[in-house]
């Protein structure tokens, strides 16, 4: 077995560089590590964790509708979350779902949104990361966010 000690970086799919790298850089905060615009990438940081943004030739549309089940969460303050929810709204990003996750993994308020290609984003103001549901815990219909939300 291989033993991986961390993520060193992930690749999102955009259809427009300089559309995405200004949502990511003036919206989410990211810094510009690097672009290479020969092969269309741009390279950010977020603290001490990497995302590369990768001009894609196929289409991008990883969630059907307003579904948000395959996403990427980002760690904020949780101090600095309603602040950063106040931003996202003024900076026209509407918020697909927000929760206050008090089980699970992941124990939070976190918020779920579209970048322009729609790939869904996350924010989380994460307090701790939990125990989660235990293998012979999990009821067959748990759906990984609140009963009241309509998918």
């Amino acid at each position: 077995m291989i033993e991986t000690k961390g993520i060193v970086h992930f690749t999102l799919s955009v259809s427009d560089l300089d559309l995405s790298e200004a949502f990511y850089r003036d919206i989410l905060g990211f810094r510009v590590v690097q672009k290479i615009p020969s092969v269309g990438m741009v390279f950010l940081a977020s603290g001490d964790d990497y995302v590369i943004l990768t001009r894609s030739k196929t289409p991008i549309d990883p969630n059907p509708g307003n579904e948000i089940f395959v996403h990427h969460a980002f760690r904020v303050d949780v101090a600095a979350y309603d602040d950063a929810i106040a931003h996202l709204r003024k900076n026209g990003v509407e918020i697909l779902f927000e929760e206050d996750r008090r089980d699970g993994l992941f124990i939070g308020r976190q918020a779920y949104f579209h970048d322009p290609d729609r790939n869904v984003l996350e924010i989380i103001a994460l307090e701790e990361v939990a125990a989660g549901y235990g293998t012979d815990d999990v009821p067959e219909d748990l759906s990984p966010f609140s009963a009241d939300r309509k998918g």
